[in-house]
């Protein structure tokens, strides 16, 4: 399965699911990443951490060791 974390720059896939139940998978889904959203990566830090990310007409940057737990299709 496919996580938000390896989908390249410029890139856009859909949500499947956000692993977890804890405060921070929680605040994914309260963020907008809820399943059936498109999400494109816009882009990296210079390190690469975090990622910056557009949906739902907005801009959302968060870190790579969250952006695993978003499960997604392309």
């Amino acid at each position: 399965m496919l996580s938000l974390q390896e989908v390249a720059v410029g890139a856009s896939a859909r949500v499947r699911d956000v692993a977890g139940s804890d405060p921070t998978s929680l605040r994914l889904l309260e963020m907008g990443l809820t399943p059936g959203v498109k999400v494109r990566v816009v882009g990296t830090a210079p390190l690469g951490d975090p990622l910056e990310l557009e949906l739902r007409g907005y801009r959302l940057s968060i870190r790579r060791n969250e952006a695993s737990r978003v499960a997604v299709t392309q």
